[in-house]
C-alpha cells in the first residue's frame, strides 16, 4: 500500500538532501606517514571540518593519490584539490621559490622560516609561476636547518665531503656539490633504502624526517651545527577548486591557516626539545663542526651559489634580486630591525 508523505516528512527529506548536496570533500595528497611535517595539514583538516559543521572536509592521503614528485602535476590537472610538495623535487617548475632553498640564507628559527616563505609566496612572480600549474600556495611547511647522518667515522672536515654521496635536494645539494660532494635527490620515502644499500653515504634531513624515514636508526653520527640550509615545501590548492568554494567554506579555510601553522610550530618545538634524548637513546654521536670548517664551507657554497642563482634566474626573466632582497628584508623585519 502506498502511503502519502506528510508535509513534515517531505521537509525533512528535502533538508537532508540539501545538507548532503552542500557537503564538500577535498582530497589532499601528501606522502610518507603522519609526522611533524604534516601536522599543519592535519590540523587544517580538523579546523575546517569544525568550522563548517562537517560540511567541508579535507581527506588527507599519504601516498594514495600521487608520488611526491608528481603532486604539483596532479594539482595542475585537478586530480586532487590540495597537495604538499618540495621545491627541490622539480626546480624547473617552481623556479621563483627556490630562492628559499639557497644555502646559508641566515634563517635561524622556524618562525623566521614561516615569515620569509610567506613573504616570497605573495610576490607576484611567485603567484604567476604557480598559476601556470593551476596552483595557489596557502602555507609553508617550515623546517629547521638540515643536518646529515652517516655511518663509520664522522665527516667533520671539509675534505671528508669530497666524493661523499649525499641525499640532498635543491640548494642543499648544490652546497655539498660545491665542496666535492655527490648529491642525489631520491625522494624522502626512499632515503633509508638508499642508505642501507650504499647508494648514498649520508642523508641530509630535518630532525623529524630522520625519525620518520628511519635514517636515524642506521646512523652512527649526526652533525648538530652544519646547518647549510633547508628545503621549502609549500602546501598548495588547485586554483579552480579554491575559487569555486562558497564564501563560508573559503573563510573557514583561510582563517584556519594561521591556527594550523601555530599548531605545527608548537608540535615541532616539542620534537626539537626531545632531540638530544633521541640521539642518546639510539646511540648516535652528536658531532659539532669547528667554526673554521663552517666558514670555509660558507665561502665555497654561499656567495657563489647565490650569485649564480640570481644571474640564472634573471636570465630567465625572473626578478631574482628582488626575491633575494625580499628574504633579507623580511628577516630583518621579523627580528624587529629597520
Amino acid at each position: 500500500m502506498n502511503k502519502l508523505l506528510t508535509g513534515a516528512a517531505v521537509a525533512a527529506l528535502t533538508c537532508a538532501f540539501v545538507t548532503e548536496a552542500a557537503a564538500l570533500e577535498w582530497n589532499v595528497s601528501v606522502w610518507g606517514k603522519r609526522r611533524a611535517f604534516t601536522e599543519h595539514v592535519e590540523k587544517l583538516a580538523e579546523l575546517v571540518s569544525e568550522k563548517t559543521g562537517g560540511d567541508f572536509t579535507l581527506n588527507v592521503s599519504y601516498g594514495g593519490l600521487s608520488k611526491p614528485k608528481e603532486n604539483l602535476d596532479g594539482i595542475s590537472i585537478g586530480a586532487f584539490e590540495m597537495a604538499q610538495f618540495c621545491a627541490g623535487y622539480h626546480r624547473d617548475k617552481n623556479r621563483a621559490i627556490t630562492v628559499l632553498e639557497l644555502p646559508f640564507l641566515g634563517v635561524n628559527t622556524l618562525e623566521e622560516e614561516v615569515a620569509v616563505s610567506h613573504a616570497v609566496y605573495e610576490h607576484p612572480a611567485v603567484m604567476d609561476e604557480m598559476a601556470q600549474w593551476n596552483a595557489r600556495i596557502i602555507m609553508t611547511s617550515p623546517m629547521p636547518q638540515y643536518n646529515i647522518v652517516g655511518t663509520g667515522e664522522p665527516r667533520d672536515q671539509l675534505a671528508d665531503f669530497d666524493g661523499m654521496r649525499v641525499r640532498a635536494t635543491g640548494g642543499l645539494g648544490q652546497a655539498f656539490e660545491a665542496v666535492g660532494g655527490v648529491p642525489t635527490s631520491v625522494p624522502a620515502t626512499e632515503a633509508y633504502n638508499a642508505m642501507e644499500s650504499g647508494v648514498v653515504d649520508t642523508v641530509a634531513f630535518a630532525q623529524h624526517a630522520h625519525l620518520s624515514f628511519g635514517t636515524i636508526n642506521r646512523a652512527d653520527w649526526w652533525t648538530a651545527n652544519l646547518n647549510p640550509g633547508t628545503v621549502n615545501c609549500p602546501v598548495v590548492v588547485n586554483i579552480e577548486a579554491y575559487e569555486a568554494l562558497s564564501a563560508e567554506h573559503k573563510e573557514a579555510l583561510n582563517t584556519s591557516i594561521p591556527e594550523a601553522i601555530d599548531h605545527y610550530l608548537a608540535n615541532y618545538g616539542t620534537l626539537l626539545d626531545k632531540w638530544d634524548g633521541v640521539l642518546s637513546e639510539k646511540g648516535v654521536e652528536k658531532v659539532m663542526i669547528e667554526e673554521a670548517v663552517l666558514d670555509e664551507f660558507r665561502a665555497k657554497a654561499a656567495d657563489p651559489i647565490r650569485e649564480k642563482w640570481i644571474a640564472d634566474m634573471t636570465g630567465q626573466g625572473l626578478p631574482a634580486q628582488d626575491l633575494y632582497d625580499l628574504v633579507q628584508i623580511t628577516l630583518k623585519q621579523s627580528r624587529g630591525g629597520n
